[in-house]
């Protein structure tokens, strides 16, 4: 059982006007086998706690801890936290020319595995999930992300979370710009991973038609910073109707 807690969170970011707190106490739990969705409107922190916990630089933590079974997150470099069985797939992937998707697919592999993956049996495993989320063969030998649309470069993000097999996987919008074909190979491909390796994913998003695909165990509602408020799947279906509106009164 795998298990990422993060408790009493704080972290700050630089910004024009000077230093600004942005998460304010966030408490969470995600645990082997479980699906979190993270919901909020923009300018929550869902996506400021995603990269804080995979380690983006931008971000400072001010306070608060992050332990992945027990050992400290926020100690370990941003190789050591993927290799710990951290996976960020982001929400605007970035493009990385003169490298292939075949190439960095398995140099990431080896990083993480500490060894490279048998070339026979890897590029069997590369196809199947490829195929799995119907995407071309050729696909392998273009630049990573390099002229992508928006659904090809969500699609191999999840094509790395399946050839990685991480052991907590964060889901920043991987909803965000896909059509509802694309979103259900996308939603697929989660339900697949979660099905074969019993992984916990926080999945991060701003509306609930991608929980119509991947059904939360949990749903937490972020506002200013903080976990709002948690339930379970009918806590997205209330969010549906009611918005976010609510929690943003209580504020005033």
């Amino acid at each position: 059982m795998t298990t990422l807690e993060i408790k009493d969170l704080h972290v700050t970011v630089e910004t024009e006007t000077g230093v600004k707190e942005i998460l304010r106490g966030v408490d969470l739990t995600v645990r082997s086998g479980e699906t979190h969705a993270i919901m909020g409107p923009n300018g929550s922190g869902k996506s400021t706690l995603a990269y804080s916990v995979a380690g983006h630089p931008k971000y400072t933590i001010t306070s608060g801890s992050v332990t992945l079974d027990g050992e400290d997150v926020l100690e370990m470099g941003v190789d050591e936290r993927a290799q710990a069985g951290l996976f960020l797939a982001m929400q605007y992937p970035v493009e990385v020319p003169g490298v292939t998707v075949s190439n960095f697919l398995r140099t990431a592999k080896t990083a993480i595995d500490g060894e490279a993956p048998k070339l026979r049996h890897w590029v069997k495993d590369v196809k199947e999930a490829m195929t799995s989320l119907r995407m071309d063969s050729s696909f392998a030998e273009r630049n990573v992300n390099e002229g992508f649309s928006g659904g090809e470069k969500k699609r191999h993000e999840i094509l790395q979370m399946e050839l990685l097999s991480p052991k907590i996987a964060i889901l920043d919008e991987t909803d965000s710009g896909l059509d509802v074909d694309a979103l259900k190979v996308v939603s697929e491909g989660v339900n697949r991973v979660k099905a074969s390796s019993d992984i916990g994913v926080m999945l991060i998003t701003h509306y609930t038609r991608i929980l119509r695909y991947i059904t939360p165990d949990h749903v937490h509602v972020f506002i200013d910073g903080k976990v709002a408020e948690s339930g379970g799947p009918e806590l997205a279906e209330r969010l549906e109707n009611e918005g976010y509106d609510r929690y943003l009164t209580a504020q005033v």
